[in-house]
This record gives structure tokens, C-alpha cells and sequence, in this order.
């Protein structure tokens, strides 16, 4: 079992930044890929963000390339989405979500296994 617990989100203006750390406990996340979603309000949930075991590849939504970056400290057991440039739009509870073998990139919310609770990010215009 893989627990997940989100942290850093909270209100910023729009064009300013954050950065979401997901921190891992139970099992190491060196052998699972991790992706970022989000559910904004009245909204279902969509892929932000993934990034393969080692942090060689990582894939994003369209709605978020050059703004956001995922990137994982395996040795922390942590897992970070830089966001800059943030639109209200960007407004939404960000889940972080492990699954799979590590090797693949997915935007599929059925191949991640393990779910944190979400941290809220609200941007203001």
C-alpha cells in the first residue's frame, strides 16, 4: 500500500506561481508512475500531469505545457508540480495518484492505484 498526502496549494493571484509536493509513505514510489489531476468545481477529473519512474519522461495536459512542470525525488519518496503562470482557470483540487509498473506514461485515471486526498488552489483574477 502507497499512501499519498498532498501539500502546498492555497490562494495566489493569477500569474503567480505554486508549487504542490506530494509525499509518499508505506512503500517506496521508486516502481510506480505518478500523475497529477484535478477537479475543478462542477467538473470531473482530468489528467494533469505524469512522470515515468526514473523522471525521464513526463507527459502533460494540453492545458498546462510551459506552465507546469512534474518532477520526483525518489530518494525524498516526494513528488512536486511546479505551476507558474497560473489562470483562474487553473482554479481546481490537484490529486496526486501512483500506479502502474513505472515504465508507462498515462493520462488514464484507471491506471493509477493509490490516490491522495487533494490539495484545493484557488487563482484570482
Amino acid at each position: 500500500q502507497v499512501q499519498l498526502v498532498e501539500s502546498g496549494g492555497g490562494l495566489v493571484q493569477a500569474g503567480g506561481s505554486l508549487r504542490l509536493s506530494c509525499e509518499a509513505s508505506g512503500r517506496s514510489i521508486s516502481g510506480y508512475t505518478i500523475g497529477w489531476f484535478r477537479q475543478a468545481p462542477g467538473k470531473e477529473r482530468a489528467f494533469v500531469a505524469g512522470i515515468n519512474w526514473s523522471g525521464g519522461r513526463t507527459m502533460y495536459a494540453d492545458s498546462v505545457k510551459g506552465r507546469f512542470t512534474i518532477s520526483r525525488d525518489n530518494a525524498k519518496n516526494t513528488i512536486y508540480l511546479q505551476m507558474n503562470s497560473l489562470k483562474p482557470e487553473d482554479t481546481a483540487v490537484y490529486y496526486c495518484a501512483a500506479g502502474g509498473d513505472g515504465l508507462g506514461l498515462w493520462p488514464a485515471q484507471s491506471r493509477y492505484n493509490y490516490w491522495g486526498q487533494g490539495t484545493q488552489v484557488t487563482v484570482s483574477t
